[in-house]
């Protein structure tokens, strides 16, 4: 047993850390869109941090308990709430039998992370249980939660009654309100003429309504290369900034293709990837050039607060 579907919000899917090993072969690495709120939801469960989870975008689901469980939000507040009670977010709640989670007006962010105390029981595709939904694989049955699914528990949680009088530190992840987003010089960075290379961190950028879990659609000023030319397809990643010939830049997300012709102007620093995960349509955004020295140095400051939050839930989970 585990949980029913009242309603099944917006976008909700079983989503874990992605699909490595396969991109030579054409498949796309999918996984969270807000990887770090993930990883953290897991770790404040004192789960591994790649356990499935469920990502719920702008309106999250219904949810009908049909045994004990302890869960953890983060990432975005939808407004959780136990059978009308409002619920904190990045922190553990114990969640009774028959009790009903749902969720209402967003406050912050746009993506939702409902974790589970062990996980959920759903089955792997090529190593992972995230839900690519063009693919129609993973997750459950390979496609968005509906009305009426049962998904099942890993495990229960076994204790009668807890209660977690700590939260995470703030420090583990950054604030919302945030609307510069780090960026390094692409490879075609230097094909672009001067103008558009000073619009591109001189401008505000908007997020299109026309953008998905592939990719962010930008609206601004167009931006153009000095000549045209025919490109190589090259590799993507998660966060590479394309320009396609109407000059509307592209931020390529967790659903993205895993090659691309259009030329790369940017690419986002890995550690403003959950930031950009949790832009609504219409957000407005600058971008910021960094050098790769200092998105590394960045990361690697995030990495170490994942660290000592390891250590410290490691001693209250008695491991």
């Amino acid at each position: 047993m585990g949980i029913s579907v009242v309603k099944p919000g917006m976008l909700t899917t079983v989503q874990d850390l992605g699909r490595f090993g396969f991109q030579k072969y054409g498949m796309i690495t999918s996984g969270a869109m807000d990887k770090l709120a993930l990883r953290l939801g897991n770790l404040l469960l004192g789960n591994e941090e790649d356990t499935p989870a469920l990502e719920c975008t702008s309106i999250g689901p219904s949810l009908l308990f049909q045994k004990q469980q302890l869960i953890c939000v983060t990432g975005a507040d939808l407004s959780p709430a136990i059978d009308q009670r409002p619920i904190p977010i990045w922190k553990p709640v114990v969640v009774p039998a028959g009790a009903q989670l749902t969720f209402g007006k967003p406050k912050k962010g746009w993506r939702s992370y409902l974790c589970f105390y062990g996980g959920l029981d759903v089955p792997k595709v090529l190593g992972s249980a995230s839900t690519y939904l063009r693919g129609a694989i993973g997750g459950w049955q390979g496609r968005a939660l509906q009305k009426g699914d049962q998904l099942s528990f890993c495990v229960g949680w076994p204790q009668e009654s807890s209660s977690f009088k700590w939260r995470m530190a703030s420090s583990c992840y950054r604030g919302l309100a945030n609307k510069v987003i780090r960026v390094i010089a692409g490879p075609h960075h230097p094909l672009f003429d001067s103008e558009s290379q000073q619009r591109l961190t001189a401008d505000l950028f908007t997020i299109s309504s026309n953008s998905d879990r592939m990719g962010y659609r930008l609206e601004s000023a167009n931006l153009y290369l000095r000549e045209k030319k025919e490109l190589l397809s090259s590799a993507t990643t998660f966060g590479t900034i394309q320009v396609p010939p109407d000059g509307q830049p592209i931020v390529l997300m967790a659903d993205h293709p895993t090659t691309g012709g259009y030329p790369i102007i940017a690419q986002v620093a890995t550690v403003d990837l959950p930031l950009m995960a949790q832009l609504r349509p219409g957000a407005k955004i600058r971008f910021a050039l960094i050098t790769i020295k200092e998105a590394q140095s960045l990361w690697r400051a995030q990495e170490d607060e994942l660290h000592k939050l390891k250590l410290s839930l490691a001693l209250k989970y008695g491991e």
